[in-house]
């Protein structure tokens, strides 16, 4: 990939002093021509992302004023496209919703010169099939085979993928469908390592992060459970307390904060790894878990939680979260120290303050040595910055996109929006899910949708379709409720393995379900000899 100067007509629209400040101009130095497009342009961590626009405009009907920069503003390194003339469609974000977009415009069929040369940008090399982060912590799969490198995956495809955080939005398609008179592009996407990408058309499919300010010490305590590094840093925090605690009489206890599915299916998981060496606590605000969820799912949860003794507090909220030391942290720990490191020599414990979201009970305090935060999320959508006319980005209060039927953000026809990214409501009127599900599907439109913008077809609305839910309940467990049988739960081993083949059929390209189809197999196959051998152990020592 080489790097070209900015042309002044782009450049001119972007105000870039502040840019070069705080030593971007050495992290520049560090892109040089013929750097791989597949490699890492910059860090790996996604920032918040910025959106900015032009000064106020003109006479009516006039093109806005353009700003006057410094000769040293203009010279900007630039993602170069392999091809001048064909339609650049820029990604962002590499989950459910932006890889299988990208994949979905790589299947379509294509005139010759309408073809798209797609970029695909994420924070992170890899991608993660998150509703299996919890086998992670079973030991159930491993890591390559739900988290596999983008490169790997994009290898045989016309995709190309880069790895930086982005910083800047500047979409041009709100002065209309043809850009601005003096760029035909649809906008710029600045990138933190310094690299300007000028696109055609956008899809804003950056996911959400967890949201820990809104009780405190939960930021500074609790470890939340939404990307890969979460659950390695959980598995971590679970075999120190596994190595600490081996031997002894003390308990390892573990808080799950939320009891919606990924607290319910956390709960499940790690109460079955720590067995009768721990105890497990799940809290939430409702009378009862999972309330959205088909009844068979939330008894067949009830069900596996009470057997594994998980404790449910339920109709409770956390006041706050502080950590405490191992003497302190005695039965009733009631004794707590405030903002002090009293962990230095001992292994850290922490206090819940729980308070009753109903009426009949009383406050509470729990002890725990670790604390998982799965309640609530913040979608990583531009904050606009300040400016005389704005042309924001239509954001609901969530900081979702306002999109229309057909994934388009409202007032901006080159720009799509989906999965976390979006706000999009059903029939009914009732706001869409953020769930793999969802991305699945709105993929599947949005790749179309490009399609059929690019070669001016028109755009399909998009229907979501309820296939069903599932949940994972441990090793050999979990819990399936399709949609087109109405009343029907598989759950246990059935439920277990229905589970991995749907989602084996959902993996990304057919060369990586081919690999972890094997691998499963394999896995299941010494399983079921070890199985075979233990009971054939128990009947002849019986004999």
């Amino acid at each position: 990939m080489a790097f070209v100067a900015y042309s002044a007509s782009i450049t001119a629209l972007l105000p870039f002093n502040r840019i070069f400040s705080g030593g971007m101009g050495k992290k520049w130095n560090r892109l040089s021509p013929g750097y791989s497009a597949r490699l890492r342009a910059g860090p790996s961590a996604l920032s918040r992302i910025s959106s900015f626009s032009s000064a106020a405009a003109g006479k009516a009907g006039g093109a806005p004023p353009l700003p006057q920069l410094s000769e040293a503003d203009k010279t900007l390194p630039v993602y170069t496209w392999p091809h001048k003339k064909k339609p650049r469609v820029c990604i962002l974000g590499g989950g459910f919703g932006g890889l299988y977009t990208a994949l979905r415009l790589e299947s379509l069929l294509w005139p010759e010169d309408k073809k798209p040369q797609v970029l695909l940008v994420d924070q992170s090399e890899r991608f993660v099939f998150k509703p299996m982060l919890y086998e992670l912590l079973s030991g159930e799969v491993d890591e390559w085979e739900i988290a596999p490198r983008f490169s790997e995956l994009l290898a045989n495809t016309g995709v190309e993928f880069l790895q930086d955080r982005v910083k800047l939005l500047h979409p041009f398609d709100h002065w209309g469908m043809n850009g601005h008179k003096q760029s035909s592009c649809g906008g710029t996407v600045l990138l933190e390592s310094g690299l300007l990408i000028e696109y055609d058309w956008l899809v804003l499919a950056l996911g959400a992060e967890a949201k820990l300010d809104v009780v405190p010490g939960a930021l500074e305590f609790a470890l939340p459970f939404s990307t890969l590094e979460d659950a390695c840093r959980v598995d971590e925090k679970l075999k120190t307390l596994e190595r600490t605690k081996f031997g002894k009489d003390s308990f390892i206890r573990v808080a799950v904060v939320g009891c919606g599915y990924s607290g319910v299916e956390l709960a499940a998981t790690i109460s079955e790894r720590l067995q009768d060496r721990g105890i497990v606590q799940a809290i939430n605000v409702e009378s009862t878990i999972c309330p959205t969820a088909p009844t068979g799912n939330r008894e067949a949860a009830l069900k596996v939680l009470s057997s594994r003794k998980v404790q449910l507090l339920l109709g409770y909220f956390v006041r706050c979260i502080q950590r405490v030391s191992n003497v302190e942290a005695s039965g009733d720990a009631t004794v707590i120290r405030e903002g002090k490191d009293i962990a230095k020599h001992n292994s850290e414990k922490y206090v819940l303050e729980l308070q009753p979201a109903e009426k009949g009970l009383e406050s509470q305090n729990l002890e725990a040595d670790l604390v998982l935060w799965t309640v609530g999320s913040k979608p990583l959508l531009p904050e606009l910055e300040p400016c005389d006319k704005p042309h924001e980005l239509p954001l609901n209060a969530r900081g979702q996109a306002e999109t229309d039927e057909t994934l388009r953000v409202k007032g901006h026809p080159r720009i799509f929006a989906l999965g976390d990214s979006a706000s999009l409501r059903d029939s009914t009127g009732k706001l869409l899910p953020a769930t793999a599900q969802v991305a699945f599907q709105q993929a599947d439109f949005a790749g179309w949708n490009l399609w059929a913008a690019i070669n001016h077809r028109p755009l399909l609305p998009f229907r979501f379709q309820n296939l069903g839910e599932m949940m994972t309940l441990g090793r050999n467990d979990a819990a399936i409720s399709p949609s087109f049988v109405d009343g029907l739960t598989l759950e246990g081993p059935i439920g277990h393995a229905a589970r991995k083949l749907a989602y084996l059929i959902r993996l990304p390209t057919e060369e990586h379900r081919f690999k972890v189809g094997l691998s499963w197999f394999a896995k299941s196959a010494v399983d079921s000899v070890a199985l075979l051998q233990s009971a054939l152990t128990k009947v002849l020592s019986g004999t």
